[in-house]
């Protein structure tokens, strides 16, 4: 754990850099307006859907035992085919989302840091650096979008988006690290 003295700075700063940077791209650019959509006759769909515990859901429920069933696989043809994620009632927990994601980039910038320093040796250049640290941030900050379009259904223009985003946070950690890196 000595890299932590070493790289405290870069990783707080790298993770408040992002932090920012997300914030500003969620609330102020536009791109992300379009990322959910509305539901015709929502309010027959939520008083469907009332009721239901937090959880993620798929519509049509089957297991892989019953999904050769005839039943189970006109459902399929006839559709929806979807996932949905019920979150407690109320309004949403800001404040809790957003110290779970500061906490996320906290720890993403410590494995990027540990990571980093144990591949790159003190006094290296900014650019050696800037690789290792960004490669290492932008694989994290991405590529589980790229699954949740594969498995989850994600449309593929919000993957682009998200990965695009995640590619933004890698460049601003290594920037960070290659800055701040031990001399």
């Amino acid at each position: 754990m000595e890299f932590l003295g070493a790289l405290w700075l870069p990783i707080f700063l790298s993770a408040v850099i992002v932090f920012v940077a997300s914030s500003i791209m969620h609330m102020v650019l536009p791109y992300h307006r379009s990322d959910y959509k509305k539901l015709p006759e929502e309010e027959k769909a939520r008083e469907a859907l009332r009721g239901l515990s937090p959880g993620l859901y798929s519509i049509p429920y089957c297991t892989h035992q019953t999904m050769k069933a005839p039943e189970i696989q006109e459902k399929f043809k006839q559709g929806p085919v979807g996932l949905i994620t019920v979150f407690p009632s109320g309004l949403p927990v800001m404040p809790k989302f957003l110290g779970l994601w500061f906490g996320y980039c906290l720890i993403l910038s410590f494995f990027v840091a540990y990571l980093t320093y144990h591949t790159m040796a003190a006094g290296s250049n900014y650019l050696m650096v800037f690789r290792v640290a960004g490669t290492a941030a932008f694989l994290a900050y991405s590529f589980a979008h790229i699954s949740d379009g594969i498995w989850k259904g994600e449309p593929w223009g919000n993957v682009v988006k998200e990965v695009i985003d995640g590619l933004v946070y890698g460049l601003l950690t290594a920037g960070t690290f290659g800055w701040l890196w031990p001399r």
